[in-house]
């Protein structure tokens, strides 16, 4: 079972984490021709301030009970049990944003080309390490392997 775990005390706001997704589902590759005005060009996470002004990666924790799962009613929102990968599917959703409501990290978000589907981390299904955790300098966003299924 695969988990994304955060330790807000490392984070430095550095956004590599926030750039890094944004590059992986992107078409552009190369991070200094990146548009980051571009509304295609969005990452699955983010980073905010906490009450005291330090910075938290807000990013999808594929969470034991995801509530984005529960509250979904189209299905477009599943939990792999052997993997513990929560993934979204475009084509099954109504577009009722129950998932992004009952999200209790705030992560899931509509995109802003067509408001319609939900940009949710896929733990970059392709990749042997998610590129947040892959370019995390202080090692505040880790991945867990657990359950020796993986």
């Amino acid at each position: 079972m695969y988990r994304i775990l955060i330790n807000k005390e490392l984070c430095t706001g550095c956004q590599s984490c926030v750039l890094a997704c944004m590059l992986k589902h992107n078409d552009n590759s190369n991070i200094y021709t990146l548009d980051l005005e571009n509304i295609d060009t969005d990452s699955r996470g983010h980073i905010e301030l906490d009450k005291d002004n330090n910075p938290v990666p807000i990013i999808c924790r594929h969470c034991d009970e995801p509530e984005c799962v529960l509250t979904c009613m189209s299905g477009a929102m599943i939990k792999d049990k052997e993997s513990g990968v929560v993934s979204y599917n475009e084509k099954k959703c109504g577009s009722c944003y129950m998932c992004i409501m009952s999200c209790p990290y705030g992560v899931l978000k509509v995109d802003d080309r067509t408001k319609q589907t939900v940009l949710k981390c896929d733990l970059c299904k392709d990749e042997e390490y998610p590129k947040c955790v892959a370019n995390c300098p202080t090692g505040a966003i880790e991945l867990q392997k657990e359950g020796g299924l993986c």
